[in-house]
């Protein structure tokens, strides 16, 4: 990938299908969300019947029932699409267009009362991700994009439109992670804490949160490891239309590599040299 493929109008260089059928396609999900957000906060911050997935990663009945109902909403309009879910799998995976659905991203946050935990939606066609939701309820806020409509941010500040920052020099930056213990178990990133004590400011701002902080200009970087293809899938949309870019720790641009960094774009080559230094 180039250093300069990133920005809108390369963004939108990405769209596989005519505009309608994003707009159509960012409707559904949408909606989705909307019945996503009733049933998450009927059950956060009350009694959880929690069951342990085979990973040992808590998982809810909120989470479950989420997902059902996506699924549900999906196939009833478009029986044709694939399904990739957290909690139900695959289904119809060589479909063109396939829908990958995170039912809430930042489980362990919803189990301990923190209000950052949201629905992850994307809409992938012919290979190429398509459309972008993000869905975080108990704050009330939403970011969303298909390509060539922009990255856009809807909550108790009204609608907006949102881009990444221009800011150029790490010495300058406000760089956010996951998990700091995570990151250096992987080995993926031996330069991590060089990097970021080299910022102006680090955070350790994990799952949906940090991404929708690249992409509203608030930080220049995001990077962590262990994520799947449904945490990435959304959020991959919203901070490319808003101009930034994304990648593994390596400089390859998919979703089902073992690390991710979203970026500005503007500081993106410097911080995975940064990442992946020894010394």
């Amino acid at each position: 990938m180039s250093e300069n493929a990133f920005g809108p109008a390369w963004s939108a260089s990405l769209a596989r299908v005519p505009e309608a059928t994003l707009r159509e396609w960012l409707a559904l999900a949408l909606e989705a969300c909307d019945v996503a957000d009733k049933i998450a906060m009927e059950h956060f911050r009350r009694d959880l019947d929690l069951e342990r997935k085979p990973d040992r990663s808590f998982v809810t009945i909120a989470d479950q029932g989420i997902e059902r109902e996506i699924r549900a909403m999906i196939t009833a309009r478009y029986p044709s699409h694939g399904l990739v879910g957290e909690e139900y799998g695959t289904a119809d995976g060589d479909a063109p267009t396939r829908w990958y659905i995170d039912p809430i991203d930042g489980t362990h946050n919803f189990i301990r009362g923190v209000p950052l935990f949201g629905t992850l939606i994307g809409v992938e066609h012919d290979g190429e991700l398509q459309v972008g939701v993000i869905s975080a309820p108990a704050m009330r806020q939403r970011w969303f994009a298909y390509r060539g409509g922009g990255a856009w941010s809807r909550g108790l500040d009204g609608e907006r439109q949102i881009h990444v920052s221009r800011v150029k020099d790490l010495a300058d930056s406000q760089l956010l992670y996951g998990s700091s213990r995570e990151t250096a178990r992987s080995g993926l990133m031996p330069g991590f804490d060089s990097l970021i004590s080299d910022a102006w400011r680090e955070r350790g701002f994990g799952d949906f949160w940090g991404y929708a902080l690249v992409a509203e200009g608030a930080a220049e970087a995001m990077f962590e490891v262990g994520m799947y293809p449904w945490d990435l899938a959304g959020p991959v949309v919203v901070i490319e239309e808003a101009g930034g870019r994304v990648t593994d720790v390596n400089g390859e641009r998919r979703i089902d590599a073992p690390s991710f960094v979203g970026s500005n774009g503007h500081l993106h080559e410097e911080i995975l040299r940064r990442l992946r230094a020894t010394a």
